[in-house]
């Protein structure tokens, strides 16, 4: 109990001597008044609770982003992200190896370091890219609940970021978090590349000077206030509240739940947080992971599958299949027994890798068709099963899947894209109006190091990065038929009512949350297209 009075006390000391030694004259904090008298900023230890107070709420947050909203010191993670994402494993690697050298110098070089070896020489719109898709994950897993309630309370809020370039950041913060404005460092460009090099820092004052001669609050740590001399940015609030080191290793991590915007849909590759260590033991298992790779993926596509299945388990790959099918020829023991078909049965699947389909036939343990959308040569040659491609054109792509089903079982996913998250796309009701009965497969997986996904120009390598993964693992559910042909109240229901009962049932079975997004909003999201495009662009 003694150690808080103590605390408070030596804060407050701390305050003043620097106060009163570390400003030149003429630069203390104050807020600009019409009588041109300096009013000096009242320094408050702890988070404000705008939202008890009125007056409070309804003036402007100024919100250091690295010391009033994020849990972690360490911007390490944010930056290697762009330089494996936005640049390639090379540049990562290097990064990797500076890091022993960046933890002996001060924040500011090491921003300008970590800058020069991510930015040199990328383009504008490979990192907008990352920034837009790939970022926004680790961002909110970074949050920390205290800092966010505070951003909650207030009606307006203008966020600067001290260490990390506003191109990272700025999407993030007004797309999930509604901020007003964002000012941070600037990377220099020259032609549509970076050169690595940060613009002046004192351009971030000229942008808050926008703001002159509106009531605000300021709301940082007290480590970066003090050390860095970033107090100017503060420079014309009323108030400052600043939280110290001990209380944000005490901030709780942010509940999905929680979040201000469902994440639904992300990029990029890494499935971890890529702290040092953590990067450090990736790059340690990818000379092991590629040769792993190529075996899984000869055992996958060149033995029988009742020999595939148990190599592949001893290789690492965990499956898991519930209520399994009795047999490869009879009927699925998924319902009651049906009438003998003389067409194939269509298994309806949530779509979460290239190789749903693949598992399925594996656990059917026979040949099926798929059907697929914008898959690259390379997946298409390397698949062990028949794929057949769909043209977007209604008529045609029903014509198809009749033609196939009259050969055989064939399996659709009519998400039409993979989502990472637990959540499922809107299904698409063209397979309702094939058949009378469909049989839904429910589908999960997990990857501890590398995702099977992207809408990038590595969309050929996707099925290669989820065989990287040191266990990779799939749980396949087959469920009970469903009829296509189904009468409520006297009256018969839609095509697309029926897909999303299945949708439903499907989401009920996985606990995932049913949305009506679909794949051409998931590209605009994360790619800036509508999710056409040429395959022949990915080998």
């Amino acid at each position: 109990m003694a150690s808080k009075p103590f605390s408070k006390s030596f804060f407050a000391f701390y305050r003043f001597v620097r106060w009163r030694l570390g400003n030149p004259q003429g630069q203390h904090h104050h807020r600009r008044s019409t009588s041109r008298i300096p009013t000096y900023a009242e320094i408050i230890e702890g988070c404000p609770v705008a939202s008890q107070d009125d007056l409070l709420r309804n003036q402007v947050l100024i919100l250091d982003i690295e010391g009033g909203l994020l849990r972690s010191q360490s911007l390490f993670p944010y930056f290697i992200l762009v330089a494996i994402e936005a640049g390639s494993f090379l540049r990562g690697l290097i990064l990797l190896c500076l890091y022993p050298l960046l933890s002996c110098l001060t924040k500011e070089v090491q921003s300008r370091v970590m800058v020069m070896v991510c930015f040199l020489g990328l383009r504008e719109e490979e990192v907008t890219r990352v920034a837009r898709a790939t970022l926004p994950k680790h961002f909110l897993e970074d949050i920390g609940k205290e800092g966010l309630e505070v951003v909650r309370g207030f009606k307006r809020v203008v966020g600067f970021s001290r260490m990390i370039p506003r191109v990272m950041v700025e999407d993030f913060l007004k797309e999930y978090l509604g901020l007003e404005m964002v000012v941070g460092r600037e990377v220099k460009l020259v032609r549509g590349r970076y050169v690595g090099l940060l613009e002046v820092e004192g351009e971030r004052r000229l942008q808050l000077d926008e703001l002159e001669g509106t009531e605000m609050v300021g709301f940082g740590s007290s480590s970066s206030y003090f050390s860095h001399n970033h107090h100017q940015l503060f420079t014309g609030c009323k108030e400052v509240y600043l939280v110290t080191p001990e209380q944000k290793k005490q901030w709780s991590t942010l509940p999905r739940d929680q979040y201000p915007r469902p994440l639904i849909f992300h990029d990029g590759r890494l499935t971890f947080r890529p702290t040092p260590q953590a990067t450090l033991a990736m790059f340690m298992w990818l000379p092991l992971a590629v040769p792993l790779t190529v075996l899984r993926t000869l055992i996958f596509v060149n033995l029988p599958y009742f020999i595939s299945f148990p190599i592949g388990s001893a290789s690492g790959v965990t499956t898991r299949v519930i209520n399994a099918p009795i047999s490869a020829t009879g009927n699925a023991n998924h319902g009651a027994l049906t009438p003998p078909n003389p067409r194939g049965h269509l298994y309806v699947c949530n779509h979460r890798t290239l190789l749903d389909p693949v598992y399925i036939s594996v656990m059917l343990n026979k040949k099926v068709s798929a059907v697929t959308y914008s898959v690259s040569r390379v997946s298409e040659l390397l698949s062990p099963i028949q794929t057949i491609r769909l043209t977007r054109n209604r008529d045609e792509d029903r014509r198809r899947m009749e033609h196939w089903l009259q050969k055989g079982d064939l399996v659709i996913c009519p998400e039409g894209t993979t989502c990472r998250e637990p959540y499922l796309l809107r299904f698409s009701p063209l397979f309702v109006e094939l058949i009378d009965e469909v049989y839904p497969v429910a589908l999960t997986n997990w990857s501890n190091m590398f995702y099977g996904t992207s809408t990038g120009r590595s969309k050929y390598m996707d099925h290669f990065y989820y065989f990287m993964n040191p266990h990779p693992a799939y749980v396949i559910e087959f469920m009970d038929r469903m009829p296509t042909s189904v009468v409520i109240n006297g009256r018969r229901c839609e095509s697309y009512e029926v897909a999303n009962m299945v949708q439903g049932e499907i989401g009920r079975v996985l606990g995932f949350e049913p949305t009506k997004l679909t794949r051409k909003d998931k590209y605009i999201i994360l790619a800036g297209n509508e999710g056409v495009v040429d395959t022949k662009q990915y080998i």
